[in-house]
């Protein structure tokens, strides 16, 4: 036997399915299990003498430290994570330095984003500490160079991060990467209904599905996230009355296309947003997230008459990348700059004061300065209130990456023209002197001012009065910057409370049930229960015989049913190898 031995795993569900090979053939072919063999020197053994066997690591009681990166699909991930290992026992602590173990959830948008990750997995190591790697980096390119032997949990496994960190707590390293489906068919995700610690806890970022129905030459996400698949209206509905429930006043819908939701289970965004709209109380918003062209074409008439309704901010986030119609082809983007344009000019028309966000990268492969021109004069027609500027960056793996590219000089220049347009104007100088309703929620960066919202999404600073968050008040605007207003809240107007319950306390985890709370009330810790079927002290791993709340329906059957498997390929190895020998 060798010294130490270090499985990796791609998701431990992928080995036994309806579809796969029955137990007595999958000794000849194991495609998910890659063993490795990891020798020690003995300088190595001098540094793991003094610590102590996986087997005595008691999990539950570490420091984690979580880092996101990215959109708030991505953010939304890293707090149900940070919500099932807070229930688990696990205490999320802000501080790097202290915590046992850190918990980085990637980005792939950008290489600066990728470089930052990169960075944070070294400084971990350099720091002796127990790493775990999440979001769309590693679930692109799981075996990249400096990923090897660290733990991975996959897009659409976050419902098992728990098992996952216990692993790598006693030293193992686990991969689940696999795909969430029912009946063959591919799910939206992990359940929604899951533990949660909100950033915000005034605020529900809800994903409402994964995934795309586009193919851009540019985009990583897209290897990460893949095709879309969408989350049922129910499940939806449900999760955003639990969040109010808790006492959240905001919800924010998110994915990597809303406009695309629900094509593939026979329903559409307008339908999911008029169902939205009937749970959400008066003082609350909803928030629409990003949606290309394309889909929101077909339902305009619709969209318009959602984002005038009271208690929707009047506010779309349509990227348009370029303003020319060769660039966008090259992108495969799927629309051209007229559709672009139809968009904008109709809801601008219905609805009035609409706030319109847009994305442009500047100095994509074969961008010529025409091409940049016309991106110019769009932005110069609409000025924007809000334009993300992106310069291109080619990601691996990717089209475009392959394409004849821009010099680097050129793209910066082009970024840094687009940035002095986008500068050149004040959107909100003509709102100093109106009495607008906002909603606050939170605090600034300089923690100076509260932040608020105004129907249109429009950022507006109020003075820190404790008794305003998570209000709705009315204010008058006194001054105006680039990206804001500053607000006084009105003397004799009445500030509105939103009919929710309670907020829940910064850092308290949200949908926990009956029994965790009887447990946290009586002063005991929660401990998830071996299945009764295995005794502790004979479990394989405690990850197949745990059951945490969550996953108790079904999964501790289905739990069971693997570890028999695996007990029975391992038996049948170790009789075949004597049969052999005799």
């Amino acid at each position: 036997m060798p010294a130490a031995c270090e499985s990796v795993l791609e998701d431990i569900e992928d080995i036994v399915s309806a579809e796969d090979l029955k137990p007595h053939d999958r000794q000849f072919v194991r495609r998910n299990v890659f063993p490795k063999v990891r020798k020690r020197n003995s300088q190595k053994n001098a540094q793991t003498d003094d610590e102590p066997p996986s087997d005595s690591i008691i999990p539950g009681v570490q420091k984690i430290w979580i880092r996101t990166w990215g959109c708030s699909h991505n953010n939304s991930d890293g707090e149900y994570m940070a919500g099932q290992l807070a229930a688990y026992g696990y205490k999320i602590t802000d501080n790097s330095d202290e915590a046992d173990l850190w918990l980085l959830n990637s980005c792939t948008v950008k290489n600066p984003a990728e470089d930052h990750f990169r960075n944070s997995i070294k400084k971990a190591q350099e720091g002796k500490k127990k790493v775990v790697l999440a979001g769309c980096v590693p679930q692109a390119q799981p075996r990249q160079e400096y990923l090897k032997g660290l733990s991975i949990i996959g897009v659409q496994q976050i419902d098992r991060v728990v098992e996952v960190v216990e692993e790598t707590i006693k030293g193992h390293s686990v991969r689940l990467l696999g795909q969430k489906k029912d009946n063959g068919k591919r799910l939206g995700g992990a359940r929604l209904d899951l533990p949660k610690i909100r950033k915000n806890p005034l605020i529900e970022i809800i994903s409402i599905n994964t995934g795309c129905l586009n193919a851009c030459t540019y985009c990583k996400t897209k290897h990460a996230r893949g095709d879309l698949a969408s989350y049922s209206i129910e499940e939806l509905v449900d999760r955003a009355k639990q969040s109010f429930q808790e006492g959240v006043c905001e919800i924010w819908l998110t994915s990597e296309d809303t406009g695309a939701y629900g094509r593939d289970i026979g329903t559409d965004l307008p339908t999911l947003l008029w169902k939205l709209v009937e749970v959400i109380p008066e003082g609350a918003m909803l928030r629409l997230g990003m949606t290309n062209p394309p889909y929101i074409l077909e339902h305009l008439e619709e969209m318009a008459k959602i984002l005038n309704h009271p208690r929707v901010y009047a506010f779309l986030h349509i990227p348009v990348q370029s303003a020319s119609d060769s660039v966008l082809m090259d992108m495969k983007r799927e629309y051209c700059v007229a559709d672009f344009k139809q968009v904008v000019d109709f809801l601008k028309e219905k609805v009035p004061g609409i706030t319109i966000a847009t994305d442009i990268i500047c100095g994509f492969p074969g961008e010529t300065d025409e091409d940049f021109q016309e991106t110019m004069k769009l932005v110069e027609l609409y000025r924007f209130p809000s334009l993300f500027i992106n310069q291109f960056y080619p990601r691996p793996g990717t089209p475009a990456a392959k394409m004849p590219q821009v010099p680097a000089a050129v793209k910066k220049q082009r970024t840094k023209d687009l940035s002095q347009l986008f500068h050149s104007y004040n959107p909100y100088d003509h709102k100093v002197g109106e009495r607008q309703r906002v909603l606050v929620t939170e605090e600034s960066f300089d923690s100076k001012y509260y932040v608020a919202h105004n129907p249109f999404y429009e950022q507006v600073l109020v003075p820190k009065d404790p008794l305003l968050m998570g209000k709705m008040v009315e204010v008058n605007i006194y001054e105006a910057g680039k990206h804001f207003m500053k607000g006084q809240p009105v003397s004799d107007a009445r500030v509105h409370t939103a009919s929710v319950s309670r907020p829940l306390a910064k850092g308290e985890v949200s949908g926990l049930t009956e029994e965790f709370r009887c447990s946290a009330q009586n002063g005991t810790k929660w401990k998830a229960q071996p299945n009764a079927e295995i005794p502790v002290k004979t479990r394989l791993s405690s990850w197949m015989a745990l059951q945490l709340p969550w996953q108790q329906e079904g999964g501790g059957l289905k739990i069971l049913s693997v570890s028999l498997a695996l007990l029975a390929v391992l038996v049948m190895f170790y009789y075949g190898g004597m049969k052999t020998e005799l």
